[in-house]
């Protein structure tokens, strides 16, 4: 459809009846994933035009259409073009190389026509990707962060079902294998995220935005990204601690047995975070009410711990650094799953409202 359009609208004033560029710049813009780009890469197109055209004009008028000439088009381009990627230095300078010939006979002509065509050309391609079904992407950002949320609650689950068992030994190289993996979840799931937001802008079907507000997942990602930090904290610590061969510095498996239950907690916890809203029933709570439970049992837990350190309970004191780092790892982590939780809550109630107001 933009390259029909463009080429109707080119044609009918090009001068040979032959608007190529027009068409090839509308399908340029038409092929961005979003809006917002369609406009990004449009405005960097036309710069790019005008500049190897003007180039090609003082050129051509200095030197002619010569070899001469192009090698100069080059050295320009390199020595003074766009330095922050290469491809807005090869369009300056395809620019300029192709509009040589057409103003070796008509100089003004071979500036205006081009500009005008690319100009043609943009304006179909945005116009057309804004309103015939402008693309959204925030099914791959929401099914990239829940996969990145039930990755994270896995581990830790395994964690504390592993500890419960008396594995550390075992398994610890294991879990922090794991924990250094979710490196790969992260990156996917921000630049899905990313996309997700820069498809929204500018897009007329921003109604789809009612979506997003039951969770917000890009707020929703920060909050795992921290998470993330805090569960490969947990991991290292926890392979240090199994390599580590003095008896001293071992951890107590009174110390180990509770703190599964958090991990086991706290893994159940990021995993509702992507739950979906349903009604609980009157014997069985939903996903938000599970969530606000894992949250409170493990807040009680940790609680229970600080208090056991402090009162010298835990009778290992070459592990006293150990169990700090993971009281810590453990009380950061469940700040931020209460803050996801409480934005969570927050978002499904005002949902909850605002379709009972209607």
């Amino acid at each position: 459809m933009a390259a029909l359009l463009a080429w109707t609208f080119a044609g009918a004033w090009a001068a040979d009846g032959r608007p190529y560029l027009a068409v090839a710049t509308a399908l340029l813009m038409v092929n961005a994933y979003t809006v917002y780009r369609s406009v990004a890469n449009a405005l960097q197109s036309v710069v790019g035009k005008v500049a190897g055209l003007v180039l090609a004009l003082m050129t051509v008028q200095l030197l002619g259409a010569t070899a001469g000439a192009i090698a100069v088009i080059v050295l320009v381009t390199v020595l003074v073009g766009p330095s922050r990627t290469a491809d807005g230095r090869l369009q300056v300078a395809s620019t300029a190389v192709v509009g040589l010939a057409a103003m070796a006979g008509d100089p003004m002509g071979g500036l205006v026509t081009p500009l005008l065509q690319t100009l043609t050309g943009a304006v179909v391609g945005i116009a057309v990707n804004a309103l015939v079904l402008p693309p959204l992407h925030l099914d791959e950002s929401d099914s990239a962060v829940r996969d990145l949320a039930h990755a994270m609650g896995k581990l830790l689950g395994d964690m504390g079902a592993g500890l419960s068992q008396e594995q550390l030994g075992l398994k610890a190289h294991v879990w922090l294998h794991r924990a250094r993996e979710l490196e790969k979840h992260l990156m996917h799931a921000e630049e899905q995220v990313r996309q997700a937001d820069e498809s929204l802008r500018w897009n007329p079907r921003c109604v789809a935005r009612e979506r997003r507000s039951d969770v917000t997942y890009g707020e929703l990602f920060s909050a795992l990204r921290g998470v993330s930090l805090q569960v490969r904290g947990i991991a290292r610590t926890l392979a240090d601690s199994a390599h580590d061969r003095r008896a001293d510095h071992r951890l107590g498996q009174q110390f180990l047995d509770r703190y599964a239950e958090i991990l086991q907690l706290a893994g159940a916890a990021v995993r509702g975070l992507v739950e979906p809203h349903v009604a609980a029933g009157p014997s069985l709570a939903g996903p938000r009410e599970r969530l606000r439970r894992a949250i409170e049992g493990a807040l009680a837990w940790h609680e229970t711990m600080t208090d056991l350190i402090h009162r010298g309970a835990l009778v290992k004191p070459g592990a006293w650094h150990v169990y700090g780092s993971l009281m810590t790892d453990v009380e950061r982590l469940l700040s931020d799953l209460d803050y996801a939780g409480t934005r969570r809550t927050r978002g499904h109630r005002d949902t909850t409202s605002g379709v009972s107001a209607m």
